[in-house]
């Protein structure tokens, strides 16, 4: 299985809280230790086998007052590696940040090691990997529909290869504002319309492929298909395709 799609599957899979349906899936996909951190809204699976560990973090969920303030304190604060992240990113990595070492501490132990999240997850996996890369931890980052995190400073102390996938007019890739100073990391993997990865292409072919998402969304009477193209099974499923085969796998180490 890609790398890529491997780790879309686990950043669905955090949505879920553990059931023996969740842990077969898991284990399913080559995982034998599994452990669940739930703090005050803020949730992430660490998982792990003889060789490798992943953080998989969950993104925001609607219904979870918490996750929505977080999303909307989107004022900076000083990152605990360098320059400044969005607040409420801070705020909910904070809540999980003992225990993830803790749970590093005890499963990990030299293992090679990705991190991954969508929405909002991929804000925290983000930040996670920033802290991690600074601690001396080799390790990858995979995000999927990531908002901006952090201002230039914070985007260029980043340490670690970054794959960062954006679907089509997916709205939370584009807050908040780069006006407001905030900025984006990684290797973007862009798919368009349809559902195919199309990296590379200029601004102008961007914005026609926008358009294409656009008037696709209008012609279903879907006012605003932002949303849509946000959605963490869209993800899964472009990436899954047999004609986004991008190749050999990234490697897990930097």
């Amino acid at each position: 299985m890609k790398a890529d799609f491997h780790h879309a599957t686990l950043a669905s899979l955090a949505y879920n809280s553990p059931t023996k349906k969740v842990n077969d899936e898991l284990i399913a996909l080559g995982y034998e230790e599994i452990r669940f951190i739930d703090i005050d809204g803020a949730q992430v699976y660490l998982v792990s086998n003889k060789d490798h560990t992943t953080i998989a973090f969950r993104g925001t969920e609607v219904t979870q007052f918490s996750d929505v303030v977080a999303d909307l304190k989107a004022w900076k604060t000083r990152s605990k590696v360098s320059g400044k992240v969005h607040d409420g990113f801070y705020d909910e990595v904070e809540k999980v940040w003992k225990s993830i070492i803790f749970e590093l501490s005890t499963m990990h132990k030299g293992k090679s090691l990705s991190i991954c999240g969508h929405s909002l997850g991929a804000a925290m996996a983000t930040i996670c990997a920033a802290r991690l890369s600074k601690a001396g931890y080799k390790l990858v980052l995979y995000t999927y529909g990531s908002p901006r995190v952090g201002n230039r400073t914070f985007v260029k102390s980043i340490g670690c290869c970054h794959h960062r996938w954006v679907n089509n007019n997916d709205a939370v890739t584009k807050v908040p504002m780069a006006i407001m100073f905030f900025r984006h990391h990684g290797k973007l993997h862009y798919l368009n319309h349809f559902g195919l990865v199309r990296n590379g292409l200029s601004p102008w072919q961007r914005f026609k492929d926008s358009w294409r998402g656009r008037v696709a969304a209008w012609k279903k009477r879907e006012p605003f298909d932002g949303a849509r193209d946000h959605s963490i099974g869209k993800y899964v499923t472009a990436i899954g395709k047999p004609e986004n085969d991008i190749g050999e796998d990234h490697k897990t180490t930097n």
